[in-house]
C-alpha cells in the first residue's frame, strides 16, 4: 500500500493518539482536553456558523456553541472517528490537501505535548511531513505572522539552513531558527512548547516575545 500523503498520515495519527489518550487527556490549548480539541476539529468541517466563529473574534460564541452541541450529540469516539474520516463533500475536501496539513499538524502536538513533555517527534518519522509544511508555509506564513509588528523575521530551517522565509516588517532582525514544525508552532502562539533558537539583538527578540502569536 501507497503511503498516505502527509494532510492524510496527520489526520490518522492525531486520531489515533485522540483513540490512545482518552477524552480527558490535556492539550496545549487553553482550557481543552482531547474532548474539546476534536470537537473544534469535527465543528470546522461540519458547521458553517461555528466556523465563522473561529475566524471571526466578534461571533466567537458561535464556534464554543457548535462544539458544545457536539459534545451532547456524539460520544468521543464518534467524534474521533468522524474526524478521521475526513471533511464532508464540499470546499474543505476538495481543498483538504491545502488547507488541513498545517491544522492537523499543529493540533496533533497540541495532544501529544499537553501533558508537559514537548519533546518534538524524531527527524526521520516526520521528515515527509515537515517538507510539506514548510513548502506550505512559504505561501502562508503572512497569515502567522501578521501581529509581527516592528521586527523583520528571518525563519530557517534548520534542516535546510538556505531554505529562509523572510517575514515581518522593521529595521532590527530577528532569526527563527528550528526545524519547520517548530517554527509553524512557534509562530501559531504555542511559544512555550516550540522548540526554536531567537538569535538577535535582545530589543529585537523582546519586540518578537511582546507580539501576539497565532491566528
Amino acid at each position: 500500500m501507497a503511503p498516505l500523503p502527509p494532510y492524510r498520515s496527520e489526520r490518522e495519527a492525531i486520531c489515533d493518539l485522540f483513540v490512545e489518550l482518552g477524552p480527558d487527556a490535556p492539550t496545549l490549548d487553553e482550557g481543552w482536553t482531547t474532548t474539546d480539541l476534536a470537537a473544534h476539529l469535527y465543528v470546522r468541517e461540519h458547521s458553517l456558523k461555528g466556523g465563522v466563529g473561529i475566524l471571526v473574534p466578534q461571533v466567537s460564541g458561535w464556534h464554543d456553541d457548535a462544539i458544545a452541541r457536539t459534545k451532547d450529540a456524539r460520544t468521543y469516539a464518534e467524534i474521533v472517528e468522524a474526524v478521521r474520516s475526513g471533511p464532508p463533500f464540499g470546499p474543505f475536501r476538495l481543498l483538504d490537501a491545502q488547507i488541513n496539513l498545517q491544522e492537523m499538524f499543529v493540533h496533533h502536538e497540541d495532544a501529544r505535548r499537553g501533558g508537559g513533555d514537548t519533546t518534538p517527534r524524531p527527524t526521520d518519522e516526520i521528515a515527509e511531513v515537515e517538507a510539506a509544511l514548510w513548502t506550505s508555509f512559504h505561501r502562508m506564513h503572512r497569515m502567522a505572522t501578521r501581529n509581527v509588528k516592528g521586527v523583520r523575521l528571518e525563519l530557517i530551517n534548520s534542516e535546510h539552513p538556505d531554505d529562509t522565509i523572510d517575514a515581518g516588517h522593521g529595521d532590527d532582525t530577528v532569526q527563527v531558527v528550528g526545524r519547520p514544525g517548530e517554527i509553524v508552532l512557534y509562530l501559531l502562539g504555542r511559544t512555550e512548547a516550540a522548540h526554536v533558537e531567537l538569535i538577535g539583538s535582545d530589543a529585537a527578540v523582546a519586540t518578537l516575545e511582546s507580539c501576539t502569536l497565532g491566528i
